[in-house]
């Protein structure tokens, strides 16, 4: 019985979707769950699996291909075995050697003749390369590139088309020594999609950047004191992020224009905290939402974040852990960034950038000392968001985190 694989119904705010790649070819044995195609989004990587058991007998739409809700993209063949070997199917229609001694014969003599014929006559291959995704795999074999050296940057290491590319290049740079290798490659819809809206950011918003800095000495201190027991009771590691987020979510309460985002000539004022965490990964920046964070315990802070970063690596996100949020957080400081000035995500109002941690001297009790000190910034809607109003907001997650008791007190 033939089974249809069709595209996932997506969302109101999704209106199609790319085949990225395909995990299996026609004649493929598949098993019920397992995943057979992915598709990209504007927002996120969506796997699609088998229904049930059988071999794939149809692909309807190759890589690159534009698809939308419920459209018939394979046929599963249900129940049915998968395709004979090449070797196998190629002796069908053929009678048997009569005796053991016969068939060696010929094969011997087959083996004489390939090893005189030329080397350009032989057919390529490529250890390896047949468990590539088509495009990658054409590229393994036509550039004669062993897969297992080169190291893959797709989900869950994947070796991609791109990533044997630049191991060609780099090749070919370091035998000429004065190559210059260029390639075209087509954004992915994530990529376009961050594109569109930091250019929906720039031309709507009158944006502007206000700047402090913190001295992380206390935080770092009750790290290293609770840190241990706070891992071995929790599960998971006490982390910056989770400071910040809390900082960041008493002060939204507190000063709630910054909470706030714009819808015409209104304003929506957010009694509630769903703040976006900033996770970079190999097709662009992702945020996904932390929601009512105000409510939220430092522990459940810090296993949502964790959570998060492994799905959006394992491409495990779904379009809801992406939708909403009221204020993002973005953190810089993880590829050495001194300071920056972040990119409001609209339709949110403002958003928080850390930056990395340096030993500074500072003044402090008369005396100079060196202290862990990070530079933040808060980027802003001018419209809605005055100066002062960013300032104030600032200095609070500042007087937080120099005193981290007056994240436990609620002060």
């Amino acid at each position: 019985m033939a089974t249809e694989i069709k595209v996932p119904v997506l969302p109101e705010s999704v209106s199609d979707a790319t085949i990225a790649s395909w995990h299996k070819k026609p004649g493929d044995a598949v098993k019920r769950d397992e995943n057979i195609v992915d598709l990209e989004t504007d927002k996120v990587v969506l796997e699609v699996p088998s229904t049930v058991d059988g071999v794939l007998k149809e692909i309807r739409f190759e890589e690159g291909a534009t698809v939308t809700s419920s459209q018939v993209i394979a046929v599963i063949e249900e129940g049915a075995a998968a395709s004979a070997p090449a070797a196998e199917s190629g002796s069908k229609g053929k009678e048997a050697p009569a005796a053991g001694a016969e068939e060696v014969q010929p094969k011997a003599e087959a083996k004489k003749a390939d090893d005189k014929a030329p080397a350009s006559t032989k057919p390529a291959s490529v250890s390896g390369a047949d468990s590539l995704p088509p495009g990658a795999r054409f590229t393994a074999v036509t550039q004669g590139i062993d897969p297992s050296q080169v190291e893959g940057t797709g989900r869950r290491g994947a070796v991609t088309k791109e990533d044997l590319v630049n191991y060609a290049s780099g090749k070919t740079a370091g035998v000429s020594g004065g190559a210059r290798p260029e390639e075209r490659v087509p954004m992915t819809r994530i990529r376009k999609r961050i594109a569109e809206r930091l250019m929906q950011s720039k031309n709507s918003i009158a944006m502007l950047t206000s700047f402090n800095e913190v001295n992380l000495s206390n935080v770092m201190a009750l790290r290293k004191q609770l840190g241990e027991q706070f891992q071995k009771d929790t599960g998971v590691k006490l982390g910056f992020m989770s400071f910040f987020a809390k900082a960041a979510a008493n002060a939204l309460q507190r000063h709630p224009v910054v909470n706030a985002s714009v819808d015409g000539d209104d304003i929506i004022y957010h009694g509630y905290a769903d703040i976006s965490v900033a996770i970079s990964t190999d097709k662009g920046l992702v945020t996904p939402v932390l929601r009512n964070v105000e409510r939220m315990s430092f522990a459940e802070i810090e296993k949502g974040i964790a959570d998060f970063a492994v799905a959006s690596r394992q491409g495990g996100l779904k379009l809801e852990d992406l939708q909403g949020g009221t204020f993002t957080i973005t953190n810089g400081g993880t590829f050495g960034s001194l300071m920056s000035t972040p990119i409001v995500n609209p339709p949110q109002s403002a958003i928080l950038g850390m930056h990395a941690i340096k030993d500074r001297a500072i003044v402090e009790n008369g005396q100079v000392i060196a202290a862990p000190m990070m530079y933040i910034a808060l980027s802003y809607d001018h419209r809605i968001i005055d100066g002062k109003d960013a300032v104030l907001f600032l200095v609070d997650i500042k007087n937080q985190l120099e005193n981290p008791g007056r994240m436990v007190l609620g002060l």
